[in-house]
């Protein structure tokens, strides 16, 4: 019987310590800073992309950054942690660009970045390859005419993350946007059958926006090759005559460099959508409304 109630009172002493520890980490967790918690990292995306090397500088222009790392992933990547993270109300801080579908499932805000170092704000401009307005004037039209809204892009991009084939949400907003559609295609002679080749990154906002011109160039008779290329190879392609055109050129900030290479070997057409925007975004849950309220790592 003494043996028997030395062994309850061990398990019960051993499970005094383990509420006791359990206590204190969730204690220490609760104590814990929004940086603690982030581990001093910002979740980022592909490596090379305008969005995270401006983050990366964003480490170096702000001291309260020292010490912060950018983690780069995947846009895909970025997206479920942002999901998971906001499923259980944890502190994120992401590299996050308008237009996105996220802003509008989620209730998010960017970061004041009182430095400019991501900018004020981009435009998503249309380029075309040299003399693309003589050999096939109908469809430069289209491309030249092609203009449309945040809201709207966001639309096709969170019908296609909600689970429709890009061609269905594509579809699906022309069919509900047909004022705007002949907007691009007033004055518009049927096409004939050629082939136009676009070029597209393949991001969420370009895959949306190069579905939607696709079907509607398609619908004025033209036949359509869409490619996902690199960044790079994109603007190269262009500059090349080896693609018609392209709706993905992020201007000034995200593609600065690639247009400043061969702005002279191509055309831009001007902004498809204006106020696009990229920088450090996080859930509104989270009290932080500026880079500067971070705190350096100790």
């Amino acid at each position: 019987m003494a043996q028997l109630t030395l062994k309850k009172l061990g398990i019960a002493a051993s499970l005094s310590l383990v509420l006791v520890a359990a206590g204190c980490s969730s204690s220490d967790s609760k104590n814990e800073s929004v940086e603690e918690k982030l581990d001093y990292s910002i979740t980022g995306i592909e490596p090379g992309a305008g969005v995270l090397q401006k983050a990366e500088k964003a480490t170096e222009e702000y001291d309260n950054l020292n010490g912060w790392e950018v983690e780069a992933s995947s846009s895909g990547a970025m997206a479920t942690a942002l999901g998971e993270a906001i499923d259980r109300e944890k502190p994120i801080i992401i590299t996050g660009w308008t237009p996105h579908w996220m802003f509008q499932k989620y209730d998010l805000h960017y970061l004041e970045d009182p430095k400019g170092v991501f900018g004020k704000s981009e435009e998503i401009s249309t380029i075309a390859r040299k003399g693309l307005a003589k050999d096939k004037p109908e469809a430069y039209k289209i491309l030249d005419q092609f203009q449309w809204k945040t809201e709207d892009i966001e639309k096709v991009m969170l019908d296609i993350k909600d689970g429709k084939s890009p061609s269905d949400a594509a579809s699906a907003w022309i069919k509900d946007n047909k004022d705007k559609v002949d907007e691009w295609t007033k004055g518009v002679q049927k096409g004939d059958g050629d082939t136009v080749k676009l070029a597209y990154v393949e991001w969420d906002s370009e895959v949306a926006s190069t579905n939607v011109l696709k079907q509607v160039l398609e619908d004025k008779g033209f036949k359509v090759k869409a490619t996902p290329l690199d960044n790079a190879v994109m603007w190269q392609a262009v500059a090349k005559s080896e693609v018609d055109a392209s709706v993905s050129a992020w201007l000034p900030l995200t593609h600065g460099d690639l247009y400043k290479k061969y702005k002279d070997q191509l055309e831009n057409l001007g902004p498809n959508l204006e106020g696009a925007k990229i920088g450090l975004v996080v859930p509104d849950y989270m009290d932080i409304k500026s880079i500067e309220e971070l705190k350096p790592k100790k």
